[in-house]
Parts: C-alpha cells; sequence; structure tokens
C-alpha cells in the first residue's frame, strides 16, 4: 500500500482567473473550503499518512492553510523558485520521498479511486509508472490513453472529439528509483517527456477506475465541483 503522495500545486491557474482571481487555483473555495483540502481528506482517509507538496506561485497562502489545518499530518513543501514544469516538480519532489512508490496528484484534480487497488495493480505489475485512467463518453477536453490485453500502454493520443475513450486522470503512482535513474533536465513536461517519451521502454501500465471525476482548471468546471462536492 502506498502511504506518500506528492501533490503538486505550483501552477498559475490563468484559466480559472476570471472565477477565482485572487487565489492560486488549488484554493480555490468549495463550499467555504479549498479544494486541496478536499484532495488531501480523500487520500489520508485512503490510507496516505506523508505528503509532499509542489508549490510555486502564492505558496505562502496554501503552505499557511496546509499547516494549520493539517499540522497532524507528515508534510514537507518544495518551494520552485521558478516553474519547473511537471517533471521538474515531480523530480524535485521526488528527491525528499521516503517511500519507493509515491502517489502523484494535482492540487486541482480531484479523482476518487481506490488508492488500495491502484497500489496493488502497480505492484503486481513491477510497474516504473502506473496511470490511473477514466472512461469517459463525448468530451474533447482531453487526449485518450490506449491499453493492450495486459494494461500496458500502447499510445497516448492527442486532444480532440472522442465519442469515447480512457482518459489519464492526473493520478499515478511512480517507482521513484526508476523514475530518477532518467537524466532528465531541471525542467520538463512529465506527460510530454516521461510518460509519452517512455510508455515504449519502460513498464508503463493503466489502471482503469471508473470513479468520480472533476478538474477545476476552468471555470465551467469550477462551477460543476461547486455542486458536486
Amino acid at each position: 500500500m502506498i502511504k506518500e503522495a506528492i501533490i503538486l500545486a505550483g501552477g498559475l491557474g490563468t484559466r480559472l482567473r476570471s472565477a477565482v482571481p485572487d487565489l492560486p487555483k488549488c484554493m480555490a473555495p468549495i463550499h467555504g473550503r479549498p479544494f486541496i483540502s478536499y484532495v488531501i481528506n480523500y487520500l489520508h482517509s485512503q490510507g496516505v499518512e506523508r505528503f509532499i507538496f509542489s508549490l510555486g506561485y502564492m505558496h505562502e497562502v496554501i503552505a499557511s492553510y496546509i499547516k494549520e489545518h493539517y499540522s497532524e499530518l507528515d508534510l514537507e513543501f518544495i518551494i520552485e523558485e521558478e516553474p519547473l514544469g511537471t517533471g521538474g516538480a515531480i523530480k524535485y519532489s521526488c528527491s525528499k520521498a521516503k517511500s519507493a512508490d509515491v502517489l502523484i496528484t494535482n492540487g486541482d484534480t480531484f479523482f476518487d479511486i481506490d488508492v488500495e487497488a491502484l497500489s496493488d495493480f502497480h505492484a503486481d505489475k513491477k510497474a516504473d509508472c502506473t496511470l490511473s485512467l477514466k472512461p469517459m463518453q463525448q468530451f474533447d477536453r482531453y487526449g485518450v490513453v490506449t491499453l493492450d490485453d495486459n494494461e500496458r500502454i500502447t499510445s497516448f493520443k492527442e486532444k480532440r472529439f472522442y465519442e469515447s475513450g480512457l482518459i489519464n486522470g492526473g493520478l499515478y503512482a511512480l517507482n521513484v528509483p526508476s523514475f530518477l535513474s532518467e537524466d532528465f533536465p531541471e525542467k520538463f513536461s512529465f506527460e510530454q517527456h516521461y510518460l509519452e517519451a517512455f510508455y515504449g521502454s519502460k513498464n508503463m501500465y493503466g489502471c482503469v477506475q471508473d470513479a468520480y471525476f472533476i478538474d477545476i482548471g476552468i471555470p465551467e468546471d469550477y462551477k460543476k465541483a461547486q455542486a458536486e462536492l
């Protein structure tokens, strides 16, 4: 069971600025609580005990809230002095990890998966990286991930309209030593320069879970989260 999580919350949130002008995206309020609190509470309820937060824009606001409301948890904060990209942020955070395998998710995305099932799947497959995949119908905001009969990733398809498909839910189980063994630059994209570049040579799998999923990156979905969470 994976008990350590990296939460990426360093983005500027420019697409959400019209709805939440004065806060980082993960701090957007949902019924009086920052969105990131739903993410932390969910992971903690699933057995996660240690949290590494990768922060950048307005990091003082985020860290202050978390320290005040989650002082009982094992917390570590990584501050990006300049944007490192998702890959750089994960690489930096992994250098502080205490476990061989960690969960990775975004502070502005909630995917209500079974973490124990993901952990078991990741261990059984001896995976370098396992993506949590969400079945979705009639969408154009996300790309599609395809799998073979052994649930190994076979392709990443670009964003366009799809009648149905599996989307990357942005919640991963990652083997830290395997990831850090690669010679990545300081700044890079996890999705483009790791997932899409290495799925053919690394043990990358997709764990499909048809659970609740919301990404508040745009005002329409932020409004949707207000009604659903």
